[in-house]
Parts: structure tokens; sequence; C-alpha cells
């Protein structure tokens, strides 16, 4: 096996495995925001209110994290494009 070719199999190995455990954990929130629901709208409470109050605080949840990792993303890429521009520029 040549070396890139390592390099890509270690590299989705990688990926793989942080997406299973991502799933693991997310699968560990799924069940701890549902009790927490459960908790106060009681046994009594209709189950649909539970289910649309959990989909609401997860869709804000998703929204607000896909939005700071997108901006945290955009920030580093332009500092890197801003570091080898600086760097180029010292060369010449």
């Amino acid at each position: 096996m040549d070396d890139e070719l390592k390099v890509q199999f270690v590299d989705t190995f990688a990926k793989l495995i942080t997406a299973a455990f991502a799933m693991v954990a997310a699968l560990a929130w799924n069940s701890a925001i549902q009790a927490l629901i459960n908790r106060f709208i009681g046994p009594e409470g209709d189950p649909l209110i539970g289910l649309f109050v959990y989909a609401v605080i997860v869709t804000v949840i998703a929204v607000i994290a896909v939005v700071w990792i997108t901006r945290s993303s955009a920030k580093l890429q332009a500092l890197v494009r801003r570091k080898k521009n600086e760097e180029q520029n010292a060369e010449q």
C-alpha cells in the first residue's frame, strides 16, 4: 500500500470513528432532553406537545451550532488566507 493510500485510509477511518462518537453523543442528548421535557410536562400531559417542544429545542440548538461553526470556519479560513498572502508578499 503506498503512502498516499495509507494516509487516505487513516483519514477516512478517523472521520468514521469521529462520526460514530458524535452519533452516540447525539443519542445521549436525545434521551436527556426528552426526559427533561417529560419531567416538566408530566405523565398526564399530552405527549404530542412534548414532541413539538423537543423538536423546537433541538432545532434551535442545531441552528445556533451551525451558525457558530460556519462563522468560526470562515474566520479561520480568512486568517489562513491572510497569513499565506503575507508570506507570499514577504518573499517578493
